[in-house]
């Protein structure tokens, strides 16, 4: 007589659950895959600096200390359907299964904290089974989907939930960070109905590209727009200043001077493009030197008007690199201002007075800008060999001429800085994004903010806390001192170059140094 047993439960709802990621379209990003970039934390001086004592809230419910992300591989879903055993051995997977159930239910029963891995690592038991950086019992099955939170501290018991444990649904939704580039309004972290970025973005570029070059540049675009943001929007980033207009140019002229071209400055100083599996290495390994390993979703985009970009999607943390523009001696540059500043700024704001609208508003706070996209600027290039300030100066220069000629023109005249038809048109998008007719001359001025916040926070880089001026979050330098007594700053999370404190004053120097920048000029230009 046969028997017939039960079938595996568990292994069939892992078939009908769906990780639900965002609403867009992925098929031009990659998610980590645990095997291909062998998932060890081996390197235990670079995560040291965090703290050690205290609680963390649940991630799930505050977003005041870290997010974390589930990554899961196409070999991992591929590892699940292998474990249909064979009829001859069924047997042998009812025992494994009794065991499994046992220990299981004994995890369920368990009322106190989860203890910590070394280093502080914390991994979740959402999920069935965990990848782990230390010896398990043989009877535990590793799965290749994986939940990684760089946390310092260990979490509470968990509230009970039912039981599919590889899916997002029965999870609740974490605050949102409030990021500089995210859809918010510029000044404040109070949330918009729209994205100021995303609806100026054109939706014909490409078109309009091709008639561009196909009439040899004489041709000004008509840009299209899916979902057009309102005139009095437009309005307020319609004004372009020449403040800093006369160190722009200086600083680019500075630049061409030492390498002939921009195109042999590119080459020279940011070495040469990166494929995919070299960014993700990268990308890696700066994480674990900030301690954020599985708390940030990244993207791999070909079509970013620029070079990345830190934003929220459904309540994640989601950095987008722009793969055309990762190059060898830049990208780390590129994950201090994206990570290193608008990330760990964002993370400790939220545990502050301040962290929404109403909060800013009681305690008179400045906007956000110039401060954090100047700060970000700076830690860009804080590094280089040579810290040109090129690409802040020219953005600052295109977004001044595109308010005084069309697009055509424009491209014609940035044609004295760089010679690539395809990096001054991408320039030229940029500054004339949001207008229709660029026959006519108008510019969206944000960014401008770049160079504007780089020469404010060099002219007070003596009386400015840099510690500080991260630690509470989405603040400006100029609130720091009236604001250090409110805010907190215990377990707050620095960047790991600032450690260095002397060595991180000595490259501002550097800055002002090869820049060619004076005190006495900066504070004759702002006071």
């Amino acid at each position: 007589m046969s028997l017939r047993f039960p079938k595996n439960k568990a292994a069939s709802k892992r078939k009908k659950e769906k990780l639900h990621w965002p609403k867009e379209e992925l098929s031009k990003k990659t998610i980590w895959s645990p095997e291909e970039d062998q998932f060890i934390l081996k390197n235990e001086s670079n995560i040291q600096h965090l703290p050690r004592s205290g609680i963390l809230k649940d991630t799930f419910t505050t977003g005041t200390s870290s997010y974390n992300v589930l990554l899961q591989s196409k070999e991992g879903k591929k590892h699940l359907y292998q474990k249909q055993a064979s009829v001859s051995h069924k047997r042998l997977r009812k025992s494994a299964k009794a065991a499994h159930v046992s220990q299981s239910n004994e995890r369920h029963k368990t009322k106190g904290p989860r203890p910590l891995l070394r280093n502080g690592w914390h991994c979740l038991n959402r999920q069935s089974s965990l990848f782990v950086p230390s010896p398990v019992p043989s009877g535990v099955k590793l799965a290749r989907s994986i939940s990684v939170a760089g946390s310092s501290i260990s979490l509470p018991a968990q509230a009970k939930t039912k039981g599919k444990r590889h899916s997002f649904t029965n999870l609740t939704k974490p605050k949102q960070l409030q990021m500089s580039k995210s859809c918010i309004k510029e000044g404040d972290t109070a949330g918009r109905k729209f994205c100021i970025l995303t609806a100026i973005k054109p939706s014909n570029v490409e078109r309009e590209k091709t008639k561009f070059f196909k009439s040899d540049f004489t041709y000004n675009p008509q840009f299209e727009y899916a979902s057009p943001a309102l005139s009095s929007v437009l309005a307020k980033h319609s004004q372009a200043s020449n403040r800093f207009l006369k160190q722009a140019i200086k600083i680019m002229e500075l630049t061409l001077q030492k390498y002939g071209s921009y195109e042999n400055f590119e080459q020279a100083t940011g070495g040469s493009l990166l494929p995919r599996s070299r960014i993700w290495n990268r990308v890696r390994k700066y994480m674990a030197k900030e301690g954020c390993l599985g708390e940030i979703v990244v993207h791999l985009s070909e079509d970013l008007l620029s070079r990345a970009s830190m934003t929220v999607v459904n309540g994640r943390p989601t950095l987008t690199i722009n793969i055309s523009t990762a190059r060898e001696y830049w990208l780390e540059g590129m994950l201090r201002h994206e990570i290193g500043t608008h990330y760990l700024r964002g993370i400790n704001n939220n545990s502050q007075l301040w962290s929404n609208w109403n909060g800013r508003r009681k305690h008179g706070l400045k906007p956000i800008n110039p401060t954090e996209e100047g700060l970000a600027s700076i830690h860009s290039v804080l590094f280089r060999k040579d810290p040109f300030l090129w690409r802040a100066a020219l953005l600052y220069y295109t977004v001044y001429q595109a308010s005084q000629m069309s697009f055509q023109q424009l491209f014609q005249d940035i044609g004295r800085f760089v010679t690539d038809p395809n990096t001054r048109w991408d320039y030229c998008v940029r500054a004339k994004r949001g207008w229709t007719d660029t026959s006519q001359p108008g510019c969206f001025s944000k960014d401008q903010v770049y160079l504007d916040g780089i020469l404010r926070i060099l002219r007070y880089r003596h009386s400015i806390d840099f510690y500080l001026l991260t630690a509470l979050g989405k603040i400006s330098y100029e609130d720091v001192d009236r604001l250090k007594d409110l805010g907190i700053t215990e377990n707050m999370r620095v960047p790991h170059f600032l450690q260095d404190y002397r060595r991180y004053m000595e490259h501002l120097e550097k800055i002002m140094e090869v820049n060619e920048l004076s005190d006495t000029e900066l504070q004759a230009l702002v006071s």
